[in-house]
């Protein structure tokens, strides 16, 4: 790394080009005992097999990376590219300690799962799909390739640059920003920018009001205007905490969708929405 730019040798590019495509398998044989493992194996062949040219070493590797693995796919192409630039220094230098090398990943997955998981499940998801269900509901088949173009196209950039920009920082980085704090400072504020997002969306994307009124002394009375006048958008925030405490207590989604959709009838038939 000169003049603070990355740079890549062409053979390394040719390497982190196939383990990123193979980062698009890191959640397949997805299981609760090592969660995404497998797939991490799978996605460091490419780089195991070129820098260690012994099978024992290979093995060594390969058993090393079939340790408990979980993260957000898109923000892990980091850690990916990250721990192939340290399995190619441990294949270069003999007194290279590999057990840095799992413990770098253990410390990453965590909050780069908290980053991704707020940017990309609790933000930008949420948005792609409320863009789409809108252009959808208006009987527009654009709304479906809106949603996947708007949540894809920047999940698999991340995942890519962050492949080659975690191999271009190297391992020196790690410590750096562990002491400084940024980790920490990224994690939080990419929480709360989650959380803000997941409040707005739910007060302009859930539709719930009540439509009943009642005659008090010749007066018309409005249960929705007195909810609006006492908390704003007080009923789609009830529904949607509902929902995840439902999700909480570990009913399925579709469940919670079905009765979602039975009590919506039954109410739009005797009038209340």
């Amino acid at each position: 790394m000169t003049n603070n730019k990355i740079s890549i040798e062409k053979a390394d590019k040719k390497i982190l080009n196939k383990v990123f495509w193979r980062t698009l398998t890191l959640s397949v044989n997805y299981n609760y005992e090592r969660m995404q493992a497998f797939g991490f194996v799978f996605t460091m062949i490419p780089a195991i097999n070129k820098y260690y040219s012994k099978k024992e070493d290979r093995i060594e590797a390969y058993q090393r990376h079939f340790e408990l693995f979980n993260t957000t796919p898109s923000t892990g192409g980091f850690i990916t590219g990250l721990t192939t630039s340290m399995e190619k220094e441990a294949s270069k230098d003999q007194d290279f300690d590999k057990n840095s090398i799992n413990a770098i990943k253990v410390s990453l997955m965590g909050p780069l799962a908290g980053i991704g998981d707020s940017i990309f499940w609790g933000s930008l998801r949420v948005i792609s799909l409320g863009v789409g269900i809108s252009l959808a509901a208006k009987g527009s088949l654009l709304g479906l390739f809106v949603h996947l173009l708007l949540f894809n196209v920047p999940a698999h950039l991340v995942r890519y640059y962050g492949t080659m920009f975690g191999f271009g920082l190297g391992s020196s980085f790690i410590k750096k920003a562990t002491e400084n704090g940024l980790i920490d400072s990224i994690t939080k504020g990419a929480t709360t920018v989650g959380l803000m997002t997941v409040g707005a969306m739910t007060c302009t994307l859930v539709n719930f009001n009540i439509e009943k009124s009642f005659m008090i002394s010749g007066q018309e009375l409005n249960i929705q205007e007195i909810l609006d006048g006492i908390f704003p958008n007080v009923l789609p925030i009830l529904l949607t905490f509902i929902c995840y405490k439902a999700v909480t207590k570990n009913v399925k989604p579709i469940t919670i969708m079905l009765a979602m959709m039975v009590i919506s009838i039954i109410a739009k038939m005797v009038g209340i929405i």
